[in-house]
């Protein structure tokens, strides 16, 4: 009876968070060598939105190899998967991103000089992302084989996330469901946990189709399908006077013809509409399809709308951004040392931005929404699914543009390196309050059922939308 009780206490004295914290932040350290081993293979591939197949490759070989069971190929994306490991609950999710933004090719220098000539590169420092998370995982695998903790890691494998398809897919599919918790955090200019409004997306194409002619000895023959896109831009631009100021619209025009002596029988603009709130998103983009319509019979052709994406903002959670937040103070930002300082000095003076170095310090805790980032993440699907927070850690100068080359040469170097190990850390000590402190869950969990007043997830696609292939995102 004694040993009994002797062995009950040690096993509630194990769960206690600190000691376990303490061991986890152990762990991260004796796996730096694998995470910036992580963060170089990662950086070198550099593969963009669904052709990440070395990245998640690797990340699935070390998670293998370490005792994760691994399901590949999930909501039938190719270079998605999850990697679980223990049984029951309670089941804390982490995210991985591994993508390379197209154009931005670039070594490890201070001056620009592309790696690979119009290549990819990793300007938002996925691979610094990919890495961090994966020696998150790894470090609280250890822990709970260590302590005979119950509950499951899932480590969500998450591509094409700079298209805004991996988690939508995924979301869709059903992959984050059953989990009580969710972490992620993403490489940026400053260390901080995530607070911010991010803005819902609806990204789209308007393709038209005319008559083809040639264009000096009978154009009255033609109806041009780039007069199409052109009228529609054209109002496009004028509408963008009565938007809010929050909000965004831009394009590409992705084809506009062959050569100048033929009228061109197709054309193509790809738009992202974006706004705090998805229903605003939503109404931007019935103006816009009402644009195509009107331009199609101003220009008499054709034209056909597809939506490839949509996304909703972040909701975010308090209890569990009060817990980064603790950790983030207790790990602190990364420090640098001359020579990356110098590093990233160099990098500010070759672009032409203030030359200050790297930030060195956690920016104060924001209240939820005080502040709005004008940009948008497939991250925020999952929010809509089970309790998320996450956090940002310097990887790149102050200042410095993103999904630039100038981001992509700082996350080939240490700079990257010392950011994932923070984020390993930081996650690997929230992760350890999720697990073992069941209030924390509790009111993480009504805080949740508050944001989403109860309503299950609904995808923003279409039911009958195919997961995409490389060339058709």
């Amino acid at each position: 009876m004694a040993m009994t009780l002797l062995l009950l206490w040690a096993t509630l004295m194990c769960q206690e968070p600190e000691p376990l914290k303490q061991e986890a932040l152990r762990h991260v350290d004796a796996l730096r060598p694998r995470i910036e081993e992580t963060c170089d293979l990662l950086w070198e591939w550099a593969e963009p939105a669904l052709q990440e197949h070395k990245s998640a490759a690797h990340l699935k070989g070390v998670l293998k190899a370490a005792g994760f069971r691994i399901e590949s190929g999930v909501a039938g994306l190719p270079t998605a998967f999850v990697a679980s490991w223990g049984t029951g609950s309670p089941v804390l999710g982490i995210l991985a991103e591994y993508d390379a933004l197209p154009g931005v090719s670039q070594a490890a220098t201070t001056e620009r000089r592309a790696l690979v000539k119009d290549g990819a590169g990793h300007g938002c420092g996925h691979n610094v992302f990919g890495a961090g998370s994966l020696g998150a995982a790894l470090a609280l695998r250890q822990v709970m084989a260590d302590h005979g903790l119950s509950g499951t890691i899932r480590l969500f494998g998450c591509p094409a996330e700079e298209t805004g398809v991996g988690k939508l897919f995924m979301a869709r599919a059903g992959v984050f469901d059953g989990l009580d918790a969710c972490l992620h955090w993403h490489p940026g200019l400053q260390t901080l946990t995530d607070t911010k409004t991010w803005l819902s997306v609806n990204s789209f194409t308007v393709e038209f189709y005319g008559q083809a002619a040639h264009a000096a000895l009978d154009p009255w023959n033609g109806r041009s399908a780039l007069d199409a896109v052109e009228v529609m831009t054209t109002a496009v631009n004028l509408y963008r006077e009565h938007i809010r100021p929050e909000a965004r619209i831009h394009y590409v025009i992705a084809d506009g013809g062959r050569v100048p002596n033929v009228v061109p029988d197709y054309a193509k603009v790809w738009f992202y509409v974006r706004d705090p709130a998805k229903n605003r998103v939503d109404d931007m983009y019935k103006r816009l399809q009402e644009m195509a319509e009107g331009a199609a019979l101003a220009t008499a052709t054709t034209h056909k709308v597809v939506l490839k994406s949509g996304l909703n903002g972040i909701l975010h959670n308090q209890p569990l951004i009060d817990a980064i937040q603790a950790n983030l103070v207790r790990v602190g930002a990364p420090s640098w040392d001359e020579k990356e300082t110098a590093f990233a000095r160099g990098v500010q003076e070759s672009v032409g931005v203030p030359v200050e170095g790297l930030s060195e310090v956690i920016e104060p805790l924001q209240p939820i929404g005080s502040l709005v980032l004008s940009g948008s993440t497939d991250v925020g699907e999952v929010s809509l699914i089970t309790p998320l927070a996450g956090f940002w850690v310097t990887s790149a100068g102050r200042g410095l543009p993103w999904h630039s080359w100038a981001s992509t040469a700082c996350h080939g170097t240490t700079i990257g390196h010392k950011s994932a190990l923070v984020a390993a850390k930081v996650m690997a000590c929230t992760g350890v309050d999720i697990l073992v402190d069941q209030d924390l869950r509790e009111r993480s969990r009504a805080a949740f059922r508050r944001g989403t007043g109860g309503l299950p997830y609904t995808s923003p696609l279409p039911a009958d939308t195919p997961a995409p292939t490389v060339g058709q995102h």
